[in-house]
Formats: C-alpha cells, structure tokens, sequence
C-alpha cells in the first residue's frame, strides 16, 4: 500500500513553487523546495562557508502512522558546493504537524545562495519499527564485542 501524505502551505508559502516530486520513476527520494519569505525571494539565503542556515520548505505534512519522513542531502549540492543537512538524516515524525524546514550546512569554502524554489533536499518516506528497551543481565557474544570506532578495520 502507498502511503498518502498530506500537505499544507503554510501562510506566507509561495503556492507557485512544486510540492515535493520524484525526478526519475526509480527516485528513492522526492525533491523538496525552498520556498523562502517574500522579503528573500529575490536576493536568496546566503548561507557563509562553515554556517548553518534553516531553508523554509513553506510546507506542513500530515504523515501516516508507523511511518516517518527522512530528509537526506542532495548528492549534488554536496559535491558541487559543499552544501550538506547539518542532522542528515533528519525525520520527521508522524505526529509533528508544523512547519517544515531544512538545516542546510554550507561545507564549502565559498558562499551559497538557495534561491526560491531551488530543490535543496530530498524526502524518503519509510516505515517506522518500534522497539521495546528493556534491561539485561547480560548480552549476547558477537565476534565484533565491545570494539568501538575505527575496531573493523580502515579497508
């Protein structure tokens, strides 16, 4: 079954700008928009090499329960720009209901504007385990056991 999300603009959102889309009929992730303020929408949102900046997307989701939405970076910015999300990847959860935007990281050494309506991010919808946390006496052995970071190996 396909999961139906619910959308709203929010009050100031620009309604010309696309709802989140799929580019490819095998996209994993559907393209996400920013729809900044009116004051911006000419000049952009500059975001300074090594700052963090949230991107108005103009829009609210009514998601499905025992789903989430995932905000992933866009391959592209990363690796023409430096531009990244500073909590990839984000979710958001079924029962938030505000506005949505996206903490876009500027990684790079030059400064990036996000024009209005420039795709800046990509949502994966995914379905939701919930797990019940419970204490132990003991856990089970595995051949990694307690080695931490980097314990696997560099190759």
């Amino acid at each position: 079954m396909t999961p139906v999300i619910g959308v709203q603009r929010t009050e100031e959102a620009d309604p010309g700008v696309p709802l989140p889309a799929y580019a490819t009929a095998g996209a994993a992730g559907a393209d996400v928009r920013a729809n900044l303020p009116p004051a911006e929408r000419a000049s952009g949102l500059v975001v300074p090499p090594g700052a963090v900046r949230l991107v108005p997307t103009g829009l609210r989701f009514e998601i499905p329960e025992g789903y989430e939405v995932q905000m992933r970076p866009r391959s592209g910015l990363a690796l023409r720009h430096g531009v990244t999300l500073a909590n990839a990847p984000g979710t958001i959860d079924a029962d938030y209901r505000g506005p949505v935007g996206v903490i876009l990281l500027n990684g790079g050494s030059a400064p990036f504007t996000v024009r209005h309506g420039d795709r800046i991010a990509q949502l994966v919808v995914a379905p939701v385990v919930k797990a019940e946390f419970v204490v132990t006496a003991e856990l089970g052995a595995t051949p990694r056991g307690t080695g931490g970071f980097g314990s696997t190996g560099t190759d």
